[in-house]
């Protein structure tokens, strides 16, 4: 079992691993491919533990109500969980609509996650992704790499402080 400790997180530099992931945008089901955004946005990846817990349900309606000012600096976000579609699916119509991607981490379990060192394989709470942002630039390397408790919301203006420093 591994602790919290050894999780080998990307870092500040590296260059985001693509991915392809089935999810939804304001309840249509599309394939997220992050390679799509290369070139043309920077993308803020959030990814969050599992869909129907309190703090999601603040987390990612505040991504949403935030959008325009994302676009003004931008910026794709795309929120990421471990959860099926079909999870996301019935969580949305609870929260939503939601007007940016939310990703189905699903199958295989984590495999999104584990690339950027985030998939929590050590209790508590193991087979879940932590709470993170990855902010990337439009060339797909991350600028900013965070891990947030649980139960914290991520800070949304540290996320636009570093979307300013990008430029548009």
């Amino acid at each position: 079992m591994r602790t919290e400790e050894a999780m080998e997180r990307l870092q500040v530099g590296q260059t985001a691993p693509d991915f392809e992931v089935p999810a939804l945008v304001n309840g249509i089901r599309k394939k997220f491919n992050l390679n799509d955004y290369r070139g043309k946005k920077n993308v803020v990846m959030a990814f969050h533990p599992v869909n129907w817990t309190p703090v999601c349900d603040l987390q990612m309606p505040a991504y949403n109500a935030a959008l325009a000012k994302f676009a003004d600096l931008d910026a794709q976000v795309v929120g990421i969980s471990v959860d099926s579609i079909y999870s996301t699916m019935a969580w949305e119509k609870r929260i939503g609509p939601i007007n940016y991607p939310l990703a189905s981490d699903y199958f295989p379990h984590g495999e999104v996650a584990t690339k950027y060192g985030v998939f929590r394989d050590y209790e508590p709470f193991a087979g879940v992704s932590e709470r993170a942002v990855f902010v990337l630039d439009k060339q797909g390397k991350i600028v900013f790499s965070k891990v947030y408790e649980l139960g914290q919301v991520p800070d949304t203006e540290e996320i636009f402080s570093v979307l300013r420093t990008l430029g548009s």
